[in-house]
């Protein structure tokens, strides 16, 4: 079990997870740093509200925007312990929406809908999203109905500088530490305890570091406190 939370702004600030849930936190510009690592049973509400918690009891603040996929603990868990507003992953909906429509629409379908986030503006967005769903009604009604509830969630990154865009309406940028992370920690397969887990996905952490310090292309720029009291 392996999904990406990517919560906030600070100007942005982000956090992940997966089974060994990670934090990461992004500031203006391409400057990022994991901020926490625990690790769960399963990803409900309450691990979700411990694990915010811990952050926020170690400093975490002024988080502006979550971005994360629709998974409903996570999101009642941002609400109550972050209290900010939520990005819905643009690339996480687009793979929702296969699951409604033809084989055959698949390609149409998330063709006609990237253009609704590449518009330049929210209001190019919005009529955009409109046309694109009425466009939608006849063959792929669910999709349209499903585009338009989550008209706000989906465009809420265009609130934001538009240099920004990019780093705010998807999991994206963490998709290749936690590719990384799952390669390595797949071939050990059987951990004796959440120490164990959290030494391997902690040292891969601090791996990524020194690449960043190297001047590597990684999305990370400092990994320390992974977890309080570890």
């Amino acid at each position: 079990m392996r999904r990406f939370l990517r919560a906030g702004y600070r100007f942005h600030a982000e956090l992940t997870n997966c089974s060994a849930c990670r934090g990461m936190t992004v500031r203006l510009g391409v400057e990022y740093a994991v901020i926490g690592i625990d690790v769960g049973e399963a990803e409900t509400e309450a691990f979700w509200r411990a694990f915010l918690r811990s952050l926020v009891a170690r400093g975490l603040d002024g988080v502006r925007r979550a971005v994360s996929d629709a998974h409903e603990g996570l999101r009642k868990a941002i609400a109550q312990v972050l209290g900010c507003p939520w990005q819905r992953c643009t690339v996480h909906f687009l793979r929702d929406m296969e699951g409604h429509c033809a084989k055959s629409q698949r390609g149409l379908v998330k063709g006609a809908i990237r253009e609704v986030f590449a518009a330049p503006d929210g209001a190019e967005a919005r009529a955009r999203l409109a046309a694109v769903a009425g466009g939608l009604e006849a063959g792929a009604p669910k999709v349209a109905g499903l585009l338009l509830g989550a008209e706000e969630e989906l465009l809420a990154f265009m609130a934001f500088p538009r240099e920004h865009w990019t780093k705010l309406r998807s999991t994206n940028p963490l998709e290749r530490l936690n590719k990384e992370i799952a390669r390595r920690s797949d071939v050990v397969g059987i951990y004796p305890n959440d120490e164990s887990l959290i030494r391997l996905a902690g040292a891969l952490l601090l791996e990524q570091n020194d690449f960043v310090a190297r001047g590597a292309a990684l999305p990370l720029a400092r990994v320390d406190g992974l977890r309080a009291g570890r």
